[in-house]
């Protein structure tokens, strides 16, 4: 006998005096996860903004694309980043100048080195303040947002959605997906909380529209 059918059987053994129609598989489970919020943009954005920020991330709110480089170059400045690796589908027009901008397969070390990394998405939750990232040319591939410690990412209005099942709606399968709610953290049994353990210890989003 496998393990697993022994389990299930020690379940139904334990299972046996429960009266039909109150076992497990006798109870309708409600599934929500295509729920939506019925927010109208403006209050999708406000309510994404104050939840990324509430994770201890950056947001800076602009106007339009336009307003990019100055923005990325005054938080470069601020955090003494001259060597960013950035994502390949990335516009050229998103990138201030005065930056070294590490391109192509970089390896494990490259990208360990690297002052920080600028990324787009592909959606932002406004629910969790999370930003969806899943592998696409603006995104990069996983390890391009694990390694360095700063992560620079650009998120335009209309990628922000209500909830998961909505922002999931712009995924494509199967491509890995990775879900950022602010600075990597963890904490341990003591609550401690420390930053940077899996990921960049530093977010900062740039919420254009």
């Amino acid at each position: 006998m496998h393990a697993r059918d022994a389990v299930l059987g020690r379940i139904r053994e334990a299972l046996r005096d429960v009266p039909a129609g109150e076992r497990p598989e006798d109870v309708a489970v409600p599934r929500d996860y295509d729920r939506r919020l019925g927010l109208d943009a403006a209050a999708r954005l406000e309510m994404f903004a104050a939840r990324v920020a509430e994770y201890r991330a950056t947001v800076h709110r602009l106007a339009g694309a336009g307003d990019l480089p100055g923005a990325l170059a005054e938080a470069c400045a601020r955090h003494g980043a001259r060597r960013l690796a950035v994502a390949p589908g990335v516009p050229a027009a998103w990138r201030p100048d005065g930056v070294e901008w590490l391109e192509g397969d970089l390896d494990h070390a490259a990208l360990d080195g690297a002052d920080g990394v600028l990324t787009g998405c592909a959606a932002g939750i406004a629910l969790t303040g999370t930003i969806v990232l899943d592998g696409g040319e603006r995104s990069g591939r996983r390890a391009l947002t694990l390694l360095p410690d700063l992560h620079l990412c650009v998120v335009e209005a209309e990628q922000v959605r209500g909830t998961l099942a909505e922002a999931l709606e712009r995924v494509k399968p199967p491509n890995p997906v990775t879900f950022v709610s602010g600075p990597s953290a963890t904490s341990d049994i003591e609550l401690n909380r420390v930053e940077g353990v899996h990921g960049p210890r530093r977010l900062e989003v740039f919420l254009v529209g």
